[in-house]
């Protein structure tokens, strides 16, 4: 016969107080990996524009609206350049950008710690390598924003 488990209350939203880092690392490496899936779709979709540009589509533009196209007035630019000029000029993609670099880097860096811990390397200080990945993450996410940021209105 099988045993049921006291799971405890479903309604218990304070428990999230007592998750180890260890939970926290998994919490966020599946956020972080699901978020990644999530991108990869949006980059499939803005990349589809190209095969209107490689049939020859072009479009109309301004170009003092796009940043990624020299000259002035009106200015005819295939499909693609147009769709990246839109997309880079926006302040809220470059921040969304910004979030990209800081979910891929933490991913990455706490991929490296898990595959540390499987090789037996640092398994005593998971909860330090943990805490140095989130360290570390937020250092270069800071560092590339002023990068990142350049030309949207600053």
């Amino acid at each position: 016969m099988s045993q049921s488990y006291n799971r405890g209350l479903i309604e218990d939203y304070g428990r999230w107080k007592e998750f180890s880092a260890g939970m926290w690392a998994w919490i966020f490496h599946k956020f972080t990996g699901w978020m990644l899936i999530g991108y990869l779709f949006t980059h499939i979709a803005v990349l589809s524009t190209a095969i209107g540009a490689a049939q020859g589509e072009t479009v109309e533009v301004f170009a003092e609206d796009l940043p990624n196209v020299e000259g002035t007035g009106l200015t005819e630019v295939d499909i693609y350049t147009a769709t990246l000029g839109g997309l880079e000029g926006l302040f809220i993609v470059r921040l969304l950008e910004v979030g990209l670099l800081a979910v891929a880097v933490f991913h990455i860096l706490n991929g490296l710690r898990l595959l540390m811990v499987d090789l037996g390397i640092g398994l005593e200080a998971q909860d330090k390598s943990f805490y140095a990945s989130l360290i570390l993450t937020g250092v270069i996410t800071v560092a590339s924003v002023p990068t990142f940021l350049r030309g949207v209105g600053f």
